[in-house]
């Protein structure tokens, strides 16, 4: 049996992975401080049997249930998570993990303490795109890593941060690079691993209503010599996502895109037919994805459940994912290179940190309710 905490727009995404595993899980709770947003959602997806709560602890007092996904605002996935698994309940929380590093450790010590699972949502890793990028590089074909561009361009106008949680940074923890940037970074960090250093620059370009930024842009080094660019914005017409990797022998990229070239004795490049088509072999021998996204990974959370598997990397990948944002901000905030790992000695290691620490680039003098306007989760 499954509850769902937050019923807002990314809500509705777990909650079309779990009617699509429907022979293995059931919905059957459904809790929001806005009540009326629940019953909304129960009705529109015809969930006879699920409950209604405002509370969340109500929620938990039923025995039958067994996941809960979190889909609420970044600053109650703490509270909510520790919650839950001191309940018993096995927890998917929605992206980014929390607030601060501080707190994710807090979660990842109370997953352990109570031997739950704890699976933070990264649900670009189940696309094929994704995964055949990831199956190039560890072909070792295409060669060492050299340079890596990741893009994470939005669009979200003015009204965007009206809503009262949003571009805040005791609420939200950021802008842009934890809320939207975070996808992108997590498949990094899914393909290269943690970085050694990160040097970023923070702005607010385009939204005066908010006291976070609204782009960023990185450099991240790693152990073995590769060089990666890392920009996120809210202000690119046309938004997309991008992922691309110049390695020795080949440059690939997602969405899908391979180009190989040798040296002539000129130094001038000529194309490399058969790394090229070496490549495109591995391409084709990743079979069609039987689900993606949100519901590739909760289906996967639930295999887990069945077989009684905990997994505490999962956990472990969703902290690496805000270290590396924390890092953007220290870099951004202090106007230096920052190291990595980051421990509890970290400048932004806690919400006391950032908030003392954080550069506010505008007031957030706005307030409008989950209850009145549709909210990202």
């Amino acid at each position: 049996m499954v509850g769902i905490i937050g019923t807002g727009v990314i809500a509705e995404e777990h909650l079309k992975a779990y009617l699509a595993l429907s022979d293995r899980c059931q919905v059957a709770a459904l809790c929001d401080i806005f009540p009326e947003k629940a019953q909304r959602l129960k009705e529109k997806y015809g969930l006879e049997a699920a409950e209604v709560y405002r509370d969340y602890n109500e929620m938990l007092k039923r025995p039958d249930i067994d996941l809960v996904s979190i889909c609420t605002p970044p600053f109650t996935h703490l509270p909510a998570s520790i919650a839950c698994m001191r309940a018993k309940k096995h927890v998917l929380v929605e992206k980014p993990m929390a607030m601060s590093l501080k707190e994710c450790d807090e979660m990842i010590a109370v997953q352990r303490e109570t031997n739950t699972y704890l699976g933070v949502v990264c649900q670009n890793r189940f696309t094929k795109e994704n995964q055949i990028l990831k199956a190039l590089i560890e072909s070792k074909i295409p060669g060492r890593v050299l340079f890596g561009q990741v893009e994470s361009f939005w669009y979200r106008g003015h009204s965007y941060y009206d809503l009262w949680w949003r571009g805040t940074w005791e609420k939200e923890g950021g802008g842009c690079t934890i809320n939207h940037g975070v996808h992108q970074i997590d498949l990094l960090n899914w393909i290269m691993g943690p970085p050694e250093t990160v040097t970023a620059v923070l702005a607010n370009a385009a939204h005066d209503n908010a006291e976070t930024e609204d782009l960023s842009a990185a450099i991240l080094t790693y152990k073995g010599g590769a060089v990666v660019t890392l920009a996120v914005n809210l202000v690119t017409h046309g938004q997309y996502q991008r992922l691309a990797f110049q390695c020795e022998k080949a440059g690939i990229s997602s969405p899908y895109q391979v180009r190989s070239s040798r040296s002539a004795d000129t130094g001038f490049p000529v194309d490399d037919l058969d790394t090229a088509a070496e490549l495109e072999k591995v391409r084709e021998s990743i079979p069609e994805p039987e689900r993606e996204k949100h519901e590739a990974q909760i289906e996967r959370v639930i295999s887990f459940l069945e077989k009684g598997e905990i997994h505490p990397e999962d956990s472990a990948d969703g902290r690496l994912a805000l270290e590396v944002i924390t890092a953007i901000y220290q870099s951004g905030f202090t106007k230096s290179t920052v190291r990595l790992p980051l421990g509890k000695d970290s400048l932004l290691y806690d919400k006391e940190g950032i908030n003392e620490n954080g550069r506010n680039f505008h007031a957030a003098n706005r307030n409008v309710s989950g209850g009145n306007q549709e909210e990202l989760k």
